[in-house]
């Protein structure tokens, strides 16, 4: 794996063959008379040096077990870390296991400092840095706050056996290899398209505390060889975007223009077209279709858009509706229990802007969800099955982009040629 920093890099190869002398040479020989053991003894008491270990937290860790694994036996520094509450929280429990601690010991093994980091949460930009240290044979304890770094590393693989397997062997974190798969998931079948000999490459974000990788982050950019066809992708946003996608190298969106369903899960109770309605009791036009969820069940914009109206109408309770990018479609979400966004908001695609609530005429709780185009309603289902639109980068979006991609492009390559080597 290589660790790639924000600067290029200039490469020199040097000659190793052997340069010819151009004095003569000559053998000199001469006997050394080694200091007496005494002295040698001596000049080793009065040299003093320090020590330094790293080891991870255990779930059964006690201040004992965590010491004697950094080669450290120091009962005082035990004493420390069990009576003081900020340590026992910090260093010993199932909660806090797998981090990893520093010590730095003098040379009779005793503690003189200790730290570790941590983060609060998964979507904290800081962390924790907790710091023990012994001063006139005192122990101190501080806990200080620092902001995140990230960093950017580039791997890649060849695939053996599974796609898992591979990037385990790589050392690329599962939660990468996830994102992996979701941007490839519509171009590459992962679970059974696969052949041995099928490569990929990565570039993707980490955040560090003090040098040491807390998370990974997003793939910056990615490339699959599958079957002999290169799959490329590169993470884009556009300037006021609340946030990016990833496109290909050409500028073209992987993604489609609008998702099949307002939720991750859906059941469709109410088509489009004349139904018999269950409130009025007679037969008249239904201009969406309606999915049953219980109340509370997020619900997400199938499009990129700006939000026309977020308020109550009529029988539609509270609704929402977004006026979509090509200027044409825009999508209505009604009987909401819950409305999140607020006239002229932005929103990104599979943004969360409300909840499925019973709100106006409605006989439990449910969405209502309409696709309009010129303001006509069409029926999502056929709609959205058969759209072939694909976003492209903006006009205004399309120099900053070129750069961006120029750069990933050499990440990239770099990165398969380190993967060819491995393999070959």
């Amino acid at each position: 794996m290589l660790l790639m920093g924000g600067a290029g890099g200039a490469f020199a190869v040097a000659s190793l063959a052997p340069t010819a002398p151009t004095e003569p040479l000559r053998l000199v020989s001469e006997a050394v008379a080694p200091s007496a053991l005494a002295l040698q003894a001596e000049s080793l008491d009065v040299h003093s040096f320090t020590l330094y270990r790293s080891e991870q937290t255990r779930a059964t860790d006690t201040p004992e077990a965590l010491l004697k694994r950094l080669g450290l036996a120091d009962p005082d520094a035990a004493a420390f870390l069990r009576k003081n509450e900020i340590t026992r929280q910090a260093l010993f429990g199932k909660s806090v296991a797998g981090r990893t601690v520093t010590a730095e010991a003098n040379d009779r093994l005793e503690l003189q400092t200790l730290s570790t980091r941590w983060v609060e949460s998964a979507s904290d930009d800081s962390f924790k840095r907790l710091v023990v240290e012994r001063t006139a044979g005192t122990f101190n304890v501080r806990v200080e706050t620092a902001p995140l770094v990230a960093n950017q590393r580039l791997t890649g693989g060849t695939i053996r056996g599974t796609l898992y397997a591979a990037t385990d062997e790589a050392g690329v974190p599962d939660s990468v290899t996830k994102q992996l798969t979701e941007i490839f998931q519509s171009n590459v079948d992962f679970h059974r398209g696969l052949r041995r000999g099928d490569r990929f490459s990565i570039v993707y974000e980490t955040l560090e505390a003090d040098g040491e990788p807390i998370r990974a982050g997003k793939i910056l950019s990615a490339e699959v060889v599958n079957r002999g066809k290169t799959h490329q992708a590169i993470w884009f946003q556009e300037a006021g975007a609340s946030k990016g996608t990833y496109y290909s190298f050409d500028g073209q969106s992987l993604r489609k223009a609008y998702l099949l369903s307002p939720m991750e899960v859906s059941r469709i109770t109410s088509g489009f077209g004349m139904r018999n309605h269950p409130v009025y009791g007679y037969s008249r036009e239904h201009t969406g279709v309606d999915y049953a969820a219980p109340t509370g069940t997020p619900v997400r914009t199938i499009g990129d858009g700006k939000v026309s109206f977020a308020g109550v109408q009529n029988g539609y309770g509270n609704v929402i509706q977004i006026q979509h990018r090509n200027g044409k479609d825009s999508t209505l979400y009604a009987h909401l229990s819950r409305i999140d966004v607020k006239v002229g908001d932005n929103v990104m695609q599979g943004e969360t802007i409300g909840a499925v609530g019973t709100t106006g005429v409605s006989t439990g709780p449910h969405l209502h969800f309409e696709f309009r185009v010129n303001n006509d309603p069409q029926d999502p289902t056929e709609v959205l099955a058969e759209q072939r639109e694909y976003v492209p980068v903006s006009p205004g979006g399309k120099a900053a982009f070129a750069k961006l991609a120029a750069g990933m492009k050499t990440q990239l390559a770099a990165a398969s040629d380190i993967t060819r080597g491995s393999f070959e």
